[in-house]
């Protein structure tokens, strides 16, 4: 059972990550050659104030 982990700062819409669950299913049915009943995906949404780009997190950032 392919299972895959996004990480996403917080702040998407639900259609947003409908999309991230659907282009990632149907990239591991394709790239495994598995039922997409199989897949599971699981979308982790970061605070912007726990993401860190450049010494900075994201919330300081302005993303």
């Amino acid at each position: 059972m392919p299972f895959a982990q996004i990480y996403l700062l917080e702040g998407r819409s639900e259609d947003e990550k409908r999309a991230v669950i659907e282009k990632v299913t149907q990239a591991l049915v394709e790239a495994v050659d598995t039922p997409r009943e199989r897949v599971r995906v699981w979308i982790h949404e970061v605070p912007k104030a726990n993401w860190g780009i450049a010494g900075q997190t994201a919330k300081d950032l302005g993303r």
